[in-house]
């Protein structure tokens, strides 16, 4: 069964670039046609996709966070990361990692805050 762990800094100040991994257990981010996405939720509020890094190496992103978002991968270590910079207080949530495609296993998340 895969399973999905995220880590990373909880705090990071204004205009730094916030960098979370997630490590893949019991399944390789390489095969399977799956990809692997970061998704994150603000809070009070709902789900919201970051984008994603296919199998294959190709990344999409969210139209809205195109130009501060960064996903890459280590495949030795089977794991994949989460840039995004020049973070602001909106920027406070809990990010979640998840194979997708169709999404099935999630990380439990793990919380992010910008102080204002």
């Amino acid at each position: 069964q895969v399973q999905l762990q995220e880590s990373g800094p909880g705090l990071v100040k204004a205009s730094q670039t916030l960098s979370l991994t997630c490590t893949v257990s019991g399944g390789s981010i390489t095969s399977g046609k799956h990809g692997w996405s970061w998704i994150r939720q603000p809070p009070g509020k709902g789900l919201e996709w970051l984008g994603v890094i296919d199998y294959d190496g190709r990344t999409y992103y969210s139209p809205s966070l195109k130009s501060r978002t960064s996903i890459s991968r280590d495949t030795s270590k089977n794991q994949f990361s989460l840039q995004l910079s020049s973070v602001t207080p909106e920027d406070t949530a809990v990010y979640y990692c998840a194979r997708a495609r169709p999404i099935s296993e999630w990380g439990q998340g793990t919380q992010v805050t910008v102080p204002s």
